[in-house]
């Protein structure tokens, strides 16, 4: 099941998380895909930023608007009448959810409950994708990778919320949204790498904007090994995630997917960042914190056997791909290119390798 821009064309989107780094890119590729597309999220949340550095606000409908306010966000999506719709609202970060908890469940749980009941107050949707992460599963430290099978769970709020979004889907899918034909989907994947995202608190912006100021690089936990992607690789999947729902048999699809690297995007921060360091012009510096601060994870690793197998989906560019395309982006945006035309150049990029 490959992409299909045919399917995309004139196809009505509900997008929400649009302001974001993820769903920017996603929204762009949607645009360059034909698709007419809806979305709702809160202002961006960092300066720069992926919304504003590309103009998104040329490619698709915008509403800045809270998940947790029930009543506008069904608003907006009955308003917008889609057939399709992506949740990648959220609050994103495991640091930020030791600060705010309660802030993390209610945007994370509450406010996808609020984008489900909104669904089955619009009768044009047919599909649902809730992007969730890798970290709704129980880390048991050990070696081999995840699968959708595997418990659910979470140390800290950030991945506990992803786990209780989990099943809440679970729970809509069941209890609502079969029996109404409409099919819900989750989507699992790794930490992803890409030109635009300047969040604090995850690593490769963290060092990019440290570098770019010729300061040092201060490492938290260097050994923590992640699944590492480009972000063009799980939006791909999400695209063709999206489709199946769409298709002939979507009750098959309608359950949780991961989509991770292969083994050689799995990589410890220490290796990444030298990586990286090998890219980078200058005299790139780091030092690993002697306090490194709240839990987190040490081994990650996702198995994307079912997306293979079933969505004919895999990773296409590896950790060193995407590290070079990463630097790419922040160094023409560095020097005033058009990042929206410089965006939508790797996205036909990526298609054009695929086919």
């Amino acid at each position: 099941m490959a992409l299909e821009p045919e399917f995309w064309r004139g196809r009505r989107v509900f997008l929400t998380g649009h302001t974001g780094f993820k769903g920017g890119w996603l929204a762009l590729w949607l645009d360059a895909l034909g698709a007419r597309t809806q979305g709702y999220a809160l202002e961006a949340s960092t300066e720069p930023a992926l919304w504003r550095a590309a103009r998104l606000d040329q490619v698709l409908g915008s509403e800045i608007g809270d998940i947790r306010d029930a009543q506008r966000l069904r608003d907006s999506l009955c308003a917008a009448q889609p057939e399709v719709v992506f949740h990648l609202a959220a609050q994103p970060l495991v640091r930020a959810s030791y600060r705010d908890p309660l802030a993390t469940y209610s945007t994370n749980v509450m406010g996808t409950a609020h984008l489900l009941e909104a669904v089955r107050a619009c009768p044009s949707v047919r599909a649902v994708v809730v992007v969730t992460t890798d970290k709704c599963y129980e880390n048991r430290e050990w070696l081999w990778p995840y699968r959708e099978s595997d418990s659910l769970g979470g140390h800290d709020p950030y991945s506990s919320s992803k786990a209780c979004t989990e099943l809440v889907c679970a729970a809509y899918r069941a209890s609502f949204l079969a029996e109404r034909g409409v099919a819900l989907a989750t989507a699992r994947a790794g930490n992803v790498l890409g030109g635009g995202d300047w969040s604090a608190d995850r690593l490769v912006p963290d060092v990019l904007r440290a570098w770019s100021a010729g300061d040092e690089v201060v490492l938290r936990h260097p050994q923590a090994t992640r699944p590492w992607q480009h972000v063009l690789d799980p939006l791909a999947g999400y695209l063709q995630l999206a489709q199946a729902l769409c298709g002939e048999t979507p009750a098959a699809f309608a359950q949780g997917w991961n989509f991770g690297p292969d083994a050689q995007g799995v990589s410890s921060v220490a290796t990444l960042v030298e990586k990286l360091a090998a890219l980078w012009q200058g005299s790139p510096r780091w030092r690993v914190d002697a306090a490194p601060g709240v839990h987190e994870a040490t081994l990650l690793t996702l198995d994307s056997s079912l997306a293979r197998q079933r969505l004919g989906w895999q990773p296409h560019w590896t950790l060193e791909q995407a590290l070079r395309l990463t630097c790419d982006w922040q160094r023409a945006w560095a020097a005033g290119e058009d990042m929206q035309a410089f965006s939508r150049r790797q996205i036909d990029v990526y298609q054009g390798e695929v086919r």
